[in-house]
């Protein structure tokens, strides 16, 4: 595909098909001309740097996420989908988490959700720089919830780039982690549970609606006791 006919928008929606599938380290100017049938260097024509690019993929994946009305929904039912919808971009596109460690992510899309993530807040009762760090709090719960997920997807995408065999290595994984968690009891309780156990158990919350419903109780009560 010639550079003239290539668009910002091209280059980054394709920038992160190749991120979902490979990873930061898998994204690189030839790799992603490949993608787009294109030379390397009409990368460059649009985007500067490879560390640029992964800016600009990371804020586009934020536009992903659905805004809640407030007007249709309170402030705790605003705050957990706001909260769902990070979580949930985030295990869509793992990189993101290695990403923010080494870039600053900021866009217009993730300028659009703290915004919104504020106007929640406020709406709520938290002033000033309370809205901040309750903004901030429930998103940085999100992307803590959101770790595990993200690094079996980032170890799976790292497989493939060596070419490995992804199951057999995910099987030798487990294996490997059971063995380990038998020289501690509850650890072991958990990895080997009985089948009375298991057909006795009712279906547990997962962990985070648990986690998220406990830090929106946790808001809750200081909105209550006048700590907003």
């Amino acid at each position: 595909m010639p550079r003239d006919t290539l668009t910002k928008e091209q280059i980054v929606r394709a920038a992160v098909e190749v991120l979902d599938a490979e990873g930061v380290d898998g994204l690189n100017m030839r790799r992603l001309g490949t993608q787009l049938g294109s030379a390397a260097t009409a990368m460059y024509h649009h985007v500067k740097s490879k560390d640029k690019l992964v800016v600009l993929a990371a804020d586009h994946v934020f536009g992903e996420i659905g805004l809640p009305d407030l007007d249709a929904a309170g402030w705790r039912e605003a705050a957990a989908a706001l909260a769902r919808g990070a979580y949930e971009m985030i295990i869509r596109h793992f990189w993101l988490i290695p990403a923010m460690s080494t870039h600053l992510i900021y866009g217009p899309n993730k300028a659009r959700y703290d915004e919104h993530c504020l106007t929640v807040y406020e709406a709520a009762g938290f002033a000033g720089p309370r809205a901040d760090q309750a903004a901030a709090t429930v998103l940085m719960f999100a992307i803590g919830a959101a770790q595990g997920e993200a690094a079996e997807s980032a170890w799976r995408a790292h497989l493939r780039r060596s070419g490995a065999d992804e199951e057999q290595e995910l099987r030798e994984a487990i294996a490997h982690i059971g063995e380990i968690a038998q020289r501690f009891p509850r650890l072991r309780a958990r990895t080997t549970p009985s089948v009375e156990a298991t057909a006795s158990e009712p279906a547990s919350e997962p962990a985070f609606e648990f986690g998220l419903a406990a830090l929106l109780d946790g808001l809750q009560a200081r909105l209550t006791a006048g700590s907003g």
